[in-house]
């Protein structure tokens, strides 16, 4: 039955966070070309579905619009390569992805994402991309207190140490969604598409 699957296309989006050409190479527990390659797995299949494909990415013309707060901690250090803010050529932007542009932690303030999504009658969010405790976290956090439904594709996703990645995978995540990996999600993609061929 329709309504005992994880999700449901037409009410639900896949929101990739920062998976664009500023990655660096140190995270964990998986590797960015673990996740990259599961993500794309994803997208395309949502895609595929006529689905809702956010594809979240940090950008900023001169960084004046960026936050700036006082730290204990340094930040990563950012890969400014050239092209550094477009999406990673393994799962591109096709005409009928919907491109979220962040200059902070979250993909909900400051951008137009909660509106479309409403707008589109969706209710449920599939989260991937780096990191998972900065990201895809705070997105996390903010699709909660937005009144969405979370599933976490959580080895389509990884953290800037295998520490930070155990703690929201382990402590956080599970008290504000589901937790799956991408063969669930893709797994229940693929049921979706047998009932309506049949």
């Amino acid at each position: 039955m329709l309504e005992d699957l994880l999700f449901q296309f037409p009410k639900t989006a896949l929101i990739v966070i920062d998976l664009q050409n500023w990655l660096g190479t140190s995270y964990a527990p998986y590797s960015k070309e673990q996740v990259i390659s599961r993500a794309a797995a994803m997208v395309q299949t949502f895609r595929e579905a006529g689905a809702f494909v956010g594809l979240v990415r940090v950008s900023t013309k001169d960084f004046k619009d960026m936050p700036r707060p006082l730290l204990d901690q340094a930040p990563p250090a950012l890969n400014l390569v050239p092209g550094w803010d477009e999406i990673v050529p393994e799962i591109g932007v096709t005409d009928t992805d919907h491109l979220i542009t962040k200059r902070q932690w979250g993909a909900f303030y400051g951008t137009d994402l909660d509106q479309q999504l409403r707008r589109r009658g969706i209710t449920t969010i599939v989260l991937c991309g780096i990191a998972s405790g900065i990201g895809v976290d705070t997105t996390a956090r903010e699709a909660f207190a937005h009144g969405y439904q979370v599933v976490f594709a959580i080895d389509a996703m990884t953290g800037f140490s295998e520490t930070e990645h155990e703690h929201v995978s382990k402590i956080i995540f599970p008290r504000i969604g589901r937790i799956r990996t991408t063969e669930d999600i893709l797994a229940c993609a693929a049921l979706q598409r047998n009932m309506t061929s049949i």
